[in-house]
């Protein structure tokens, strides 16, 4: 089907797409139910479909479901605001970049963890799902937490659980720009 057809309800799958993209937040309050594996593997799962630099698949994921090990990834993860029922962890294979030439400084495999990141963030979003993608936290704490092989670095972690009814209120940032501000047609 491409964007011109039409589905039951009249819009087109592009639509369904915009307005999953405009409705993804991030979500900080998760109940404490386990994710279902089928969802868990859904979202993983989607991350082979996001765009990766020649296809060349530079990256490993760590799934994370057991609480007693969530609990410590929080303790090194100080961006980890929520208390995820489970974890994805993104990891740069090291050594299949060296592998395949790209130097050190290549923006390529860390461009491609956000690319994934992202797709899961919203294949979460699609399943009923909150995600929340964190940064922040001790690559090498983590690396020895999960039994990470030399060469092999966790980048990103996206979290993920079952929405909670009752969600802080969004962060929103006076004074910044507006969104047409930020935007140059045909040159800046």
């Amino acid at each position: 089907m491409n964007g011109a057809e039409r589905t039951r309800d009249g819009a087109t799958d592009g639509d369904a797409v915009l307005r999953a993209i405009r409705t993804r937040r991030v979500v900080r309050a998760l109940t404490d139910a386990p994710v279902e594996p089928e969802r868990l593997r859904a979202v993983l799962d989607s991350a082979r479909y996001a765009p990766h630099a020649g296809n060349r698949r530079l990256h490993r994921y760590v799934v994370v479901t057991r609480p007693g090990l969530l609990r410590a990834l929080r303790m090194v993860s100080p961006g980890m605001l929520q208390h995820p029922a489970a974890a994805i962890v993104v990891c740069v294979d090291r050594a299949r970049v060296r592998a395949y030439g790209f130097p050190e400084d290549n923006p390529g495999p860390f461009i491609d963890v956000g690319t994934a990141a992202a797709t899961m963030l919203l294949a979460a979003h699609g399943l009923g799902l909150g995600a929340g993608p964190v940064t922040s936290f001790s690559r090498a704490a983590v690396a020895v937490l999960l039994g990470v092989p030399d060469g092999v670095r966790p980048e990103l972690i996206v979290c993920l659980g079952h929405p909670s009814p009752q969600q802080p209120p969004p962060v929103h940032r006076r004074g910044g720009p507006a969104w047409d501000d930020l935007v140059r047609w045909e040159g800046f």
